[in-house]
């Protein structure tokens, strides 16, 4: 109970930090001074020198006036030494004078925990909101520097085993250090780029309505990038798990011959890739356990998330099917109108925008010679409002909806569409048919390339890999299409819209038996 007390202390100082960051009234203010602090190596100032620096932001406009006085900054810099952020220095000051002295006696210097704190902070306000690139190109480095990693740690091992002391054998470990220092900062710049792409994605999913630019952007960025991701990473997985299996017996001996320097002393802060959790997580990423998917996987599963949610959002826009279409574009022009009208130019807009108009009456005007015409319509007779209207807001008819009629003429007419539709799939199951032997020779109909897209499309999405085939079958047509992978192929299949072009694939169409046909025989 006491750990997990002093634990909770320990976060809950840590958590003071980031107080700095707050929208409070001086945030600018503090958060320059942090800024001046970690700008250079071992930085240790007095309140003087920090109003000195101050005094360019001030003119800048970046702090508000007056913010660089010296009595406005120490008792910022006192608020910073509260919450962590800063340090008493401990350098001598000469002073001329006692005021002198007393300024400059107190001096500050930044926490570890701060710095670290600042970076990420400037690091946030630089990035873009827009995607980031994924770095796929660390990942043949990352399985090249683990094929080299074992014929390292077995020329360290060896030498250390000699003599651990001598020349050679602190160099062999110097190299093994290298290598695995490079190894895991490529892992981690490679695993951070991948979690804010796929962050990014995520974010720009969740959004029901497109324009369609926006759709035309997301669809290239998904068919044409998130495939050479997701690619590479297929690719050199395999290669990856296999190197980290391999290295799994030798973990004892790495961490050994890469211990931690003793001259830091006992608590230190060690770089990735000195421990056997280090090395567990780079494994856990790259290959899964019973129970543990890997990051491999779960990069898959999210790719044919965000491929259906987007394929979805398309569906929407171009059928009109699912939520209304957003009316975001005109509120926020109707919004724009608002805020350059004057008072009465802005009722006149409500008005008509909202049909809200002022209170009339809405009593027939009376004859000319009768006897109310001078008496006021709020005197007059009242007119009878329905509980619908009146409740609701709603004209329509209440009660019991009226019996459909029927109606012959609109029947057949519907049902000669659709045999004209069948007989239309029918002749293009056929040409398919009959063009299976020469495929590459023929030229189809624009029909006949609909429905061969249409089973390609199924095909494609039956297969689990690059490298598998894929089937699909119309059951009520007994057409059967396959696709097999074939490195090298160029299938091309020439229509009257134009050319469909498959690379490294062989496409295959035939024919197959179907419960339709069996009972069309009997």
């Amino acid at each position: 109970m006491e750990d997990e007390q002093d634990s909770s202390a320990d976060a809950q100082r840590r958590l003071q930090l980031y107080a700095y960051l707050q929208p409070r009234e001086h945030h600018r203010t503090y958060l320059a001074i942090m800024r001046l602090f970690t700008s250079t190596l071992l930085a240790d100032l007095s309140a003087g020198e920090v109003s000195s620096a101050l005094a360019a932001a001030e003119r800048d406009g970046r702090i508000d006036i007056g913010e660089s006085h010296i009595d406005v900054v120490i008792p910022r810099l006192r608020q910073l030494v509260e919450w962590g952020n800063l340090v008493h220095g401990r350098r001598e000051t000469i002073a001329a004078s006692i005021a002198e002295f007393q300024q400059g006696s107190m001096r500050y210097q930044v926490s570890k925990l701060a710095v670290r704190v600042q970076r990420d902070v400037d690091e946030l306000l630089r990035v873009p909101e827009g995607a980031r690139e994924v770095s796929r190109e660390l990942l043949p480095a990352i399985e090249r520097g683990l094929s080299e990693l074992g014929e390292t740690l077995a020329t360290a091992s060896a030498r250390s085993q000699q003599d651990a002391a001598s020349l050679p054998a602190r160099r062999a470990r110097e190299q093994l250090a290298e290598r695995v220092t490079t190894l895991f900062l490529q892992h981690a710049e490679l695993a951070a780029t991948v979690r804010d792409f796929y962050a990014y994605l995520g974010q720009v999913l969740t959004r029901h309505h497109l324009a369609p630019e926006e759709i035309s952007g997301f669809r290239n960025l998904l068919v044409e990038y998130i495939q050479l991701v997701v690619e590479d990473v297929l690719r050199h997985t395999p290669a990856i798990a296999a190197a980290l299996a391999t290295l799994r017996g030798a973990r004892g001996e790495l961490v050994r011959l890469l211990r931690p320097a003793e001259q830091l002393g006992a608590a230190v802060e060690r770089t990735r890739g000195r421990s056997e959790a280090d090395w567990q997580e780079l494994t856990d990423w790259f290959a899964d356990r019973p129970g543990n998917p890997s990051q491999v996987t779960a990069l898959r599963d999210a790719t044919t998330r965000a491929i259906g949610a987007l394929l979805a959002t398309v569906r929407r826009a171009t059928t009109g099917g699912g939520l209304l279409p957003s009316r975001r574009a005109e509120l926020v022009k109707l919004a724009g109108w608002f805020d350059q009208a004057t008072a009465d130019e802005a009722h006149a807009i409500y008005a008509a925008a909202f049909g809200l108009y002022s209170a009339r009456n809405l009593v027939p005007a009376p004859e000319h010679d009768g006897d109310d015409e001078h008496t006021p319509w709020q005197d007059g007779p009242a007119l009878d409002v329905s509980v619908s209207v009146r409740g609701r807001g709603d004209r329509g008819a209440r009660g019991r909806t009226s019996r459909i009629m029927d109606d012959p003429i609109t029947e057949q007419g519907l049902l000669a569409q659709a045999r004209e539709a069948d007989e239309r799939r029918e002749a293009a199951s056929a040409e398919l048919a009959a063009a299976s032997t020469n495929l590459a020779e023929v030229t189809l109909s624009g029909e006949a390339l609909g429905a061969l897209c249409e089973l390609l499309t199924l095909a494609m999405a039956q297969r689990e890999g690059a490298a598998d085939p894929g089937t699909a079958t119309d059951q009520v047509r007994g057409l059967s299409l396959t696709l097999t992978p074939e490195p090298g192929r160029m299938t091309r299949i020439r229509s009257s819209s134009g050319t469909l072009t498959l690379r490294d694939t062989a496409l295959g169409i035939s024919r197959v038996e179907t419960g339709r046909k069996v009972r069309d025989g009997r």
